[in-house]
């Protein structure tokens, strides 16, 4: 990024204050036991103080261990006025609602009121919990069990926020039965409105200082003004997205539209099980809905495959697609005509009747959209593709550019616009990211990690790999990392790019790890959730886990329990993404580089992340091990591992065994001593 864009380091208001509270002996060191002032920290909060004061847009990217969560939010809960701070995952929500802000309060003794806001299906719903036990439709005994736990949980729940209700898992089926969505919720013509938990929680978040959100919320209410956003944010001072890298992502699955054949499947067992209650005698219901059922299975088996993407170009124009599509509309029209007539025997009929108008409607619009067709040209450059799962097929529209589109939303009233991440820029330049989310000619800072990455790791690149794209390279990349697994003793995370290999290399290790008698306990993504799986990963102490993109990122396991991570490839993007494909063209057409200007500076800062995953603190040491041989072979390699950590390299095996070795015996010495 060129040199006028970074923000000039001048005084601020609120330096001194800053001092005061983040200096070796302020308020942060005599409050919190183990704090430790860092020049890196005082910097940033001084630059998000200045930011605030002059209600600027700041990009602030801080190395791991900068202590960034404190940085933004001091300044923020001082001097913001009205915050919304939106963060990565419910779980980070979670996390600064529970733990950081409350103990900043605590030590800056702020009054502050907070709140907690997140997307209506995290709420219990009234109406759909006593439909659901009046209804009885649920068919596994597992789902009864979960029902009586929730039917309790709602008496003495005070937010109905099922994050509380650990008993019943997050994944649960029975939670689509007893919460509600933007379709099925009645609003205030329900009996429940005033008791409504979702409500509730918008209107603690009208009346907070501070309202912690995460990032899907944001962008969901920005794209379809339902989650209470669009009322909080008029009134904002300061807007803070923490893990801002993540933006790009999710403002383009927001921005653009789905629509899927489970939809429809589900608007037909509601129809069926409305009518049946409230008009039997109205229609035949179950010959109603039985066409739609069956026009929206063969629109999925059109694509014979288990899953696959396609942009509309890509489909073959004598393939049935085209035809199951248009049967579809029709039989989606024929019960529209049945439910306008039955409509006013009940609400909960009329609300299936606006949900089917609503659906025939997003079918209609999404081939109108076609590139060529007049209509498009009034929207935003889009491209149309579909997607197949083992049972639904899902129709999106997708902008090409989210740019345009948020700047839009920035627009009007002056406010702060703090985006911060630890992963932003490739190599300290912004470019990319400016130009994915539009950001042109704002202020971007850079704060190094404190951590000694010289000293405390090592990234090792081992020689003789296969081409990535061989067959035998999984194979490989498990045989190279064996030994040092040993010698680490476990304490592993293997990251893979994609759910395959997850697959091939937890069941190569499961025969190896019996095969030499060796006793590391194996965890697999997919065999249960993230959290509880890095909870069991952290109390073994000698584990390996084995996981794709959501380990990624956002895990944090410090000290010993891990000690070694290992990549398999550089995390490029499949290149049979139709989204990516369609970037790639447009950005041809300006006369770009698709690969220079977008697929390497995106595996950049996913690679970053991953390799944030070792080094968690200022005692943690260990390996960073990337199979890939692209990190040495292309040209494009060395632009690669200038951006990561500035860790001891080298391709030996033995430099890395005695890297261990040595661990080993200082730990060794230091449980003695």
């Amino acid at each position: 990024m060129t040199e006028h864009n970074l923000i000039p380091n001048g005084t601020g208001i609120h330096d001194s204050e800053v001092e005061r509270i983040f200096g070796d002996s302020g308020l942060l060191s005599s409050s919190i036991q183990g704090y430790r002032s860092r020049q890196a920290q005082i910097e940033m909060a001084k630059a998000i103080g200045q930011a605030i004061a002059g209600q600027q847009t700041l990009l602030a990217e801080a190395g791991t261990g900068t202590g960034k969560t404190f940085a933004y939010l001091i300044p923020a809960l001082l001097w913001g006025g009205k915050v919304i701070v939106s963060t990565g995952t419910k779980n980070l929500q979670d996390q600064l609602y529970l733990r950081d802000i409350p103990t900043i309060k605590k030590v800056l003794r702020a009054p502050v009121s907070v709140a907690l806001l997140k997307g209506r299906a995290n709420y219990l719903c009234h109406f759909h919990l006593e439909r659901t036990l009046q209804n009885g439709r649920l068919t596994s005994r597992e789902d009864v069990g979960y029902l009586r736990d929730i039917s309790r949980f709602i008496k003495t729940t005070s937010s109905g926020d099922k994050a509380e209700l650990t008993r019943v898992p997050e994944t649960a089926p029975v939670w689509s039965l007893v919460t509600s969505t933007k379709d099925n919720c009645m609003g205030s013509e329900c009996q429940y409105y005033q008791d409504c938990f979702v409500m509730k929680a918008r209107k603690e978040a009208q009346q907070a200082d501070v309202v912690v959100v995460n990032h899907h919320l944001f962008f969901a209410d920005l794209a379809l003004k339902d989650t209470g956003i669009a009322e909080l944010l008029p009134s904002a001072n300061t807007v803070i997205f923490d893990e801002a890298h993540q933006l790009p992502e999710t403002a383009t699955l927001f921005f653009g539209d789905s629509i899927s054949t489970s939809q429809i499947l589900e608007l037909c067992r509601d129809t069926l099980a409305e009518g049946l209650s409230h008009a039997r005698d109205g229609a035949e219901w179950a010959k109603i809905v039985a066409p739609v059922e069956r026009a929206a299975r063969d629109l999925r088996l059109s694509f014979p495959q288990d899953s696959i993407r396609l942009s509309l170009q890509q489909i073959a124009p004598s393939s049935d697609f085209f035809p199951n599509l248009e049967t579809l509309k029709d039989s989606l029209g024929d019960l529209i005509q049945v439910l306008e007539k039955q409509a006013e025997r009940a609400e909960t009929i009329e609300q299936c009747r606006v949900r089917a108008i609503d659906l025939q409607d997003q079918l209609d619009d999404w081939r109108e959209l076609e590139p060529d067709s007049k209509a498009a040209k009034a929207k935003p450059e889009c491209v149309l593709w579909v997607e197949a799962y083992s049972v639904s097929l899902q129709l999106h529209r997708t902008p090409l550019s989210i740019a345009p589109i948020f700047n839009k939303q920035r627009e009007g009233v002056p406010r702060t616009w703090i985006f911060a991440s630890a992963t932003m820029a490739v190599k300290n330049d912004f470019s990319h990211y400016v130009s994915q989310m539009g950001l042109w000619d704002e202020p971007a800072r850079t704060w190094p990690s404190p951590f000694n990455y010289q000293e405390q790791g090592v990234l090792y690149v081992p020689e003789g790999m296969p081409q990535p794209n061989s067959r035998e390279y999984t194979d490989a990349v498990v045989d190279a990392a064996l030994p040092i697994i040993e010698a680490a003793g476990g304490r592993t995370f293997l990251l893979c790019t994609t759910n395959k290999a997850v697959k091939h290399c937890a069941e190569r290790l499961k025969d190896e790890f019996t095969q030499r008698g060796l006793n590391f306990p194996l965890f697999v993504q997919g065999d249960a959730g993230r959290t509880e799986l890095l909870d069991r990963f952290r109390a073994a102490g000698n584990g390996v886990l084995i996981g794709s993109q959501s380990f990624w990122e956002g895990v944090d396991v410090r000290g010993e329990a891990l000690s070694l991570v290992v990549i398999d490839k550089l995390p490029f993007a499949p290149p049979d993404d139709p989204v990516l494909a369609a970037r790639i063209e447009a950005m041809e057409k300006k006369g770009l580089n698709g690969f220079v200007h977008h697929q390497l500076p995106e595996a950049i800062i996913n690679l970053k992340q991953g390799a944030g995953r070792l080094i968690r603190d200022e005692t943690d040491r260990g390996v960073l091990m990337i199979c890939d041989p692209r990190l040495i072979s292309k040209p494009y390699g060395k632009r690669i591992w200038q951006s990561l950590p500035a860790f001891a390299r080298t391709r030996e095996l033995p430099v890395v065994l005695k890297f261990f070795s040595d661990l080993a015996l200082s730990r060794q010495k230091s449980s003695i001593d």
